[in-house]
């Protein structure tokens, strides 16, 4: 229940909140946001005073109220995409797929056919589809159908050729393409995309993100995805009021600090980090790994060197940007462990951890790796999602790893363990954005040695994306920006931690709090009211 006036024009909403429960303040049940920030916290009682200088004043008939969320992964134009595109993530058979991407092709009537996130390991052929039966599905017609991974697609014939992946490193002649041939038929399929495309690809994502209390998201962008083009739409588009925040990250090698304090400020990114790959997927068996893949020959592919590793870190620290780079094999860490102890060799150790460099993904690291990355203050951005969708002794890691490395893949208790410093997300569309979940994921990991606290879980999915970002938030304190979310719990109310948390770690199947008002520096960015 809301009452409501109409602010004067340009300026930011008021906004009062009574009558519910603040995380991180056990005492106070009101909340009043004002000018972008938070303006008081207090007792119910008090709360009357408030009344009339208010734009807003919310009932929350004891919801609980907590800062916003960040996802410190995402992938924002390739999200609306896929949900504006053909979801195949539950689909069992290669020829349940198919139908779909037939029905598709029909209602396109020849235009482009984008279908996403299969995974053959869930399909009881157990292969990929290949672009013989995307063509007789579509009648010729241009498929592109990235795996759930985005580091493999299957393509059609037409969308082949219009790639020129012919004789490209990573075409197999089946219509399967990974490394070089899947970057240029992902650009070749993005290449079409028109501005107003996009901004209609950013709109979904981006209400996506606000239904799920996500109140910032990293965006991490790479030549191999996406353009310049979009990284300027990204980050206008968050920019706007009443809309989820927006920070950007470039993959892109740089080995000169002007060079790249140049195109870091052409960009407006805070960093050549986010998919600059240094190896590819465990899904794809691209990812670099010292043993050789379970279920086939070969141990993936390193990308870059410790050389350049180190020039890029060099340059990067230098231009008082962040570095880093997508990594996930144990091999592929080993090289970017020795990649940035070499620059800090060159830069100090405290130029490298007032950097804030990141790395993306970090799934299979030893206590060699974590020790480098304690010392260095070198982020990891983790998505618990994978453990929870792949991970555990029968799921597809254990099929490509093995169960004793499947177990060992994303040791969140151990990065915490040894100093590193931790960001959730959920490198969307890979996985859906869905910030809870991300947080029962990390509370029921597979492993139960590398399980976190609801607290801890929380708090990286929080205050750990805004300070990777170097931005503030992430808190419900004084003076913070005013990002944060109303939460309603379906089927009643869920146990709750000391801080007011819900308890998730109570039972793994509990159900998720749903958002109810998502505001993000004082503009409401999503209401389920529809106030």
């Amino acid at each position: 229940m809301s009452t409501l006036r109409e602010p004067e024009t340009g300026r930011t909403p008021s906004i009062l909140l009574r009558g519910g429960r603040l995380h991180g303040h056990p005492d106070a049940h009101a909340m009043v946001s004002r000018g972008g920030r938070i303006a008081w916290i207090g007792e119910d009682a008090a709360a009357a005073s408030h009344l009339d200088s208010v734009d807003r004043v919310v009932d929350l008939d004891g919801a609980l109220v907590t800062a916003a969320f960040s996802d410190a992964h995402v992938h924002l134009t390739m999200t609306g995409q896929g949900l504006d595109g053909i979801d195949l993530s539950e689909t069992n058979s290669v020829g349940e797929a198919l139908r779909l991407v037939e029905t598709a092709a029909r209602h396109l009537r020849g235009r482009p056919v984008y279908a996403h996130s299969w995974d053959e390991t869930k399909w009881v052929e157990g292969r990929p589809i290949t672009a013989r039966e995307l063509d007789r599905a579509t009648y010729g017609g241009v498929v592109y159908m990235p795996r759930v991974d985005a580091h493999s697609a299957s393509v059609s014939s037409a969308m082949a050729a219009v790639a020129r992946v012919h004789g490209l490193d990573g075409w197999d002649g089946s219509g399967v393409v990974t490394r070089e041939a899947f970057a240029a038929v992902t650009n070749a399929f993005t290449s079409a995309m028109t501005d107003a495309d996009r901004e209609h690809y950013l709109d979904l994502a981006l209400r996506a993100a606000s239904e799920r209390g996500v109140g910032l998201v990293h965006e991490t962008g790479a030549d191999h995805l996406t353009s310049f083009a979009d990284v300027h739409h990204v980050l206008e588009a968050g920019q706007r009021p009443a809309r989820t925040a927006t920070v950007a990250y470039w993959g892109q090698l740089v080995d000169d600090h002007t060079e790249a304090q140049e195109l870091g400020h052409y960009l407006g990114v805070a960093g050549f980090a986010g998919d600059l790959c240094a190896d590819g997927s465990f899904g794809s068996r691209t990812a670099h790994v010292l043993d050789s893949y379970r279920d086939a020959p070969g141990h993936g592919y390193g990308y870059l060197s410790a050389d350049q590793i180190a020039q890029h870190v060099i340059a990067c620290t230098r231009a008082g940007l962040q570095a880093g780079g997508h990594v996930i094999g144990d091999a592929a860490l080993h090289t970017m462990a020795e990649g940035f102890r070499r620059a800090s060799e060159v830069v100090g150790t405290e130029a490298m951890i007032a950097a804030r460099h990141r790395w993306e993904h970090v799934e299979l690291p030893d206590a060699e790796v974590l020790a480098t990355m304690a010392e260095l203050g070198i982020w990891a951005s983790v998505q618990p999602a994978f453990d929870g969708l792949w991970g555990g002794t029968e799921g597809m890691y254990a099929a490509r790893l093995g169960e004793e490395r499947a177990l060992a893949v994303v040791p969140l208790r151990s990065m915490l363990d040894a100093g590193v410093r931790v960001a959730l997300g959920s490198d969307s569309p890979v996985t859906r954005i869905d910030p809870w979940r991300g947080v029962r994921y990390a509370v029921w990991h597979h492993n139960e040695e590398q399980r976190l606290t609801v607290a801890e879980a929380f708090e990286a999915h929080t205050v750990g994306g805004y300070a990777l970002a170097g931005r503030p938030g992430g808190t419900l304190a004084l003076g913070e920006p005013a990002s944060y979310v109303v939460w309603d719990t379906p089927d009643g109310d869920l146990p709750h931690t000391e801080d007011g948390l819900p308890d998730l770690a109570a039972e793994p199947d509990l159900p998720l709090p749903v958002a109810r008002l998502t505001v993000v520096d004082g503009h409401v960015t999503f209401d389920r009211e529809g106030v």
